[in-house]
């Protein structure tokens, strides 16, 4: 089978198409043909050598929509199943940029049956980054929340979660996405920031100079883990660590049924043109994932 794979870092040039072989899943794990599959900032930190792993070859890619075709000993899930996952790790031999893919079973959810598998694939890493954060900042209904990098993937979701879930929402984007935001649920649109809200979910990574917004005794959370500023004035801070939970992706996935959440994507891309895809990512301006389709 085919897979996106890097064995030297570099640039977009540096994603290959591999021919390898297909994977066979464990007890507790399946396998997923691959229908769709998001790339994501992640990967183009893989690819650059941001998370090590020199000298091995590199699978791509975290989402995955698809179907099951083979089950391990006590996974729970049957070949037919439509699902998405989250394969967590940036330094694996094979990644969800492939014809197939294994994925623990605990890390899967059944596919939402309001969106196509494309639309689907954009799911599991950026919600779960979000709802994760929101769960890190503990604010209650009520209580004010700014959101950077708003019209992004995390910070999309986390606008429509964090409203969801009663907070007061500022969105913090370029002056042309206010329409966009406030669609999402955004109460207020402050492009240059805002003060003294009580938590600040810093998805477009402005670091300290976010958190100078934070009222006193408040609280901030990045999305990078381990990078998030030191305290000031009181202030709890925090970065998220997302994790591989097919229960909490589950209740992620009725929220698209329901209409709580809006997938987005940007354009698609065949499983042939990683390469290509990454060159578009680091563009930027994106608004919505790129997705490769095997």
């Amino acid at each position: 089978m085919r897979a996106a794979v890097v064995t030297e870092f570099g640039g977009p040039e540096a994603v290959e198409i591999a021919e390898v072989e297909v994977p066979e899943p464990g007890a507790r794990q399946i396998r997923i043909k691959v229908a769709a599959a998001a790339l994501n900032p992640v990967d183009a930190g893989v690819r650059a050598g941001g998370f090590g792993g020199a000298g091995r070859r590199l699978g791509l890619g975290w989402d995955v929509a698809g179907t099951v075709d083979a089950a391990g000993a006590d996974a729970g899930w049957r070949v037919g199943d439509e699902v998405v996952a989250l394969s967590y790790g940036a330094v694996k031999s094979l990644g969800t940029h492939a014809d197939h893919v294994v994925v623990e079973a605990d890390a899967v959810a059944g596919a939402p049956s309001s969106v196509d598998p494309v639309h689907a694939a954009t799911l599991p890493l950026n919600a779960l980054t979000a709802d994760r954060a929101l769960d890190l900042l503990a604010l209650e209904p009520g209580q004010s929340l700014a959101v950077t990098g708003a019209a992004g993937a995390v910070g999309g979701y986390a606008v429509q979660l964090a409203a969801h879930r009663g907070l007061v929402v500022t969105g913090v984007a370029r002056e042309g996405d206010e329409e966009l935001v406030r669609s999402l649920g955004a109460a207020r649109f402050a492009p240059g920031g805002v003060e003294g809200v009580d938590g600040v979910l810093d998805a477009a990574i402005l670091g300290a100079a976010a958190l100078e917004w934070v009222r006193d005794g408040g609280v901030f959370v990045g999305v990078i883990p381990g990078t998030h500023p030191a305290s000031v004035r009181g202030v709890r801070t925090d970065s998220v660590e997302v994790r591989a939970d097919g229960a909490r992706l589950a209740e992620l996935v009725a929220l698209v049924d329901e209409g709580v959440l809006t997938t987005r994507v940007a354009d698609t891309y065949g499983l042939e043109e990683a390469g290509k895809a990454h060159a578009r990512l680091a563009e930027g301006g994106l608004r919505g994932r790129l997705v490769l389709i095997p």
